[in-house]
């Protein structure tokens, strides 16, 4: 038996003069955004206000003041053998 077969063949046409009819299609894809950034100078005044608040505090110094008294006291220049006590502010008990 021999058969003959056309492997990889449509038809009686081999796979190089095979060119079906296929449409184009087109896919859009969603859009990139691409940014370049561009930097110029800009003069910008600011204004900042100082305010000065001055604090007053009140704190001890000590000044001293020294007071001067005199008394003048008679002082005998004989020695008694005896001296004499200073009359107590404490009262005696009677035995």
């Amino acid at each position: 038996m021999n058969r003959n077969y056309n492997m990889g063949n449509v038809g009686s046409m081999n796979q190089a003069d095979f060119c079906p009819d296929c449409p184009t299609q087109t896919i859009y894809d969603p859009p990139i955004t691409q940014y370049e950034d561009y930097y110029h100078p800009q003069l910008v005044n600011v204004i900042q206000n100082i305010e000065t608040v001055k604090q007053h505090h009140c704190c001890p110094v000590y000044q001293h003041y020294y007071t001067h008294t005199e008394k003048n006291v008679m002082v005998s220049s004989v020695k008694s053998g005896k001296q004499v006590k200073a009359s107590s502010s404490k009262k005696r008990s009677k035995k």
